[in-house]
């Protein structure tokens, strides 16, 4: 019973800095996103999957950090370390068939040494094998929204089906860090001893004073050196991924460049308030005309840095939008476009309650519309 009807607004954003510039990266796959505002900075094939190596550990951490969050096991359970997990090669915390590790050891056997036979062991343990556990990661990611990701194995070893995309990365990472914000701490760890043997985090972005508190690293022949990593500089936190550089010097140098990019080219900016009045919307069969459409929340924005004359503000709607209406109901959706950058949508709400007309109103409301859509020659089709 209702059409389409938009709205298109231009909001100019000038500020008299540098311009920004596009980052074109080297890596095959790559996404930056800025955490605070959920801008998408950059993104490079960032929906093609691809074999993420050791990256795919963060789906192995999140399933372990849910198994903590439920409370079926605990920091200190401790898990039997099998044959298999000790012969399965690559990067490893050297842990001893028949050993029981306690979980607290194996996440930063994980996290800092990439421990291949530390996954090994968390998998068997919460699973009954490493293959059952690798079919709960692809089930979970599918619920997660991670659309890209399917999994063999717990540990990124090279394997036809250990496939996830750029965006399903940084996502599982953004999730590690919002709703485990506990453990999180763990991944800002710079070295980590088991046995008497000392190793170091490979993130090379540690150590640069530059607000780098995590999370993966990952490199395989087919997959080349990539990392999953984050930073904090003041109110902002960017999550980005990159993979498929040549040398570990590459992702270092590519990471950092990037870092510094997504910190220093954009300026964040406020648009509207919550409850700040954005436009007034047709109503249909009530008891007033119209009713105001607020934002649900503050909505605000990162934009490159420098004079801009081409970020559009979109309102979408179907209108008339027919009584009653409650308040707080969302309504609309308003969308905020940039070039070279993903667009982000915010809803809006009623306002206020708008309850149904009276008979009158609403027969009247009947024979205008009938009215006008005869004039203009579209005939009104209710479904």
């Amino acid at each position: 019973m209702a059409f389409i009807y938009r709205i298109f607004t231009l909001f100019i954003i000038s500020i008299l800095a540098t311009p920004a510039f596009s980052f074109d990266t080297l890596a095959r796959s790559a996404m930056v996103m800025d955490q605070t505002t959920g801008t998408v900075l950059m993104a490079k094939n960032a929906d093609r999957p691809i074999p993420p190596a050791s990256m795919s550990k963060l789906m192995t951490l999140y399933m372990l950090f849910e198994a903590l969050k439920d409370g079926r096991v605990f920091m200190e359970t401790e898990f039997l370390v099998s044959e298999r997990a000790t012969k399965i090669g690559g990067s490893t915390m050297f842990l001893r068939s028949g050993e029981r590790v306690s979980i607290q050891d194996l996440i930063q056997g994980i996290i800092v040494q990439s421990g291949n036979d530390a996954c090994i062991t968390v998998a068997e343990n919460i699973a009954g094998t490493e293959d059952a556990f690798a079919r709960q990661m692809t089930k979970r990611a599918s619920e997660l929204g991670m659309t890209s990701s399917t999994f063999g194995n717990s540990t990124g070893w090279p394997d036809p089906k250990q496939r996830m995309s750029a965006r399903d990365l940084v996502h599982i990472a953004n999730l590690l860090i919002t709703e485990f914000s506990d453990y999180y701490p763990f991944f800002s760890q710079t070295s980590f001893t088991w046995d008497g043997v000392k190793q170091s985090n490979r993130n090379p972005l540690l150590s640069l004073g530059i607000g780098a508190d995590g999370l993966k690293t990952g490199h395989t022949t087919e997959a080349g050196y990539g990392l999953v990593g984050s930073a904090v500089q003041g109110e902002r936190r960017i999550i980005f991924m990159i993979t498929g550089l040549e040398t570990k010097s590459d992702r270092a140098n590519e990471a950092e460049k990037l870092t510094n990019w997504a910190f220093r080219q954009f300026v964040h900016k406020n648009l509207f308030e919550k409850n700040e009045t954005i436009v007034s919307a047709k109503v249909w069969l009530g008891d007033k005309k119209e009713v105001d459409l607020v934002a649900e929340n503050k909505i605000s924005g990162l934009f490159p840095l420098g004079p801009l004359d081409n970020v559009k503000i979109e309102v979408n709607y179907s209108s008339p939008i027919e009584a009653p209406i409650k308040k707080g109901s969302r309504i609309a959706i308003l969308t905020v476009t940039t070039p070279d950058m993903e667009a982000i949508n915010h809803h809006l709400v009623a306002a206020n309650d708008v309850a149904k007309g009276s008979i009158v109103t609403r027969v009247l409301a009947s024979a205008q519309l009938l009215s006008s859509s005869l004039l203009d020659g579209r005939p009104w089709i209710q479904k």
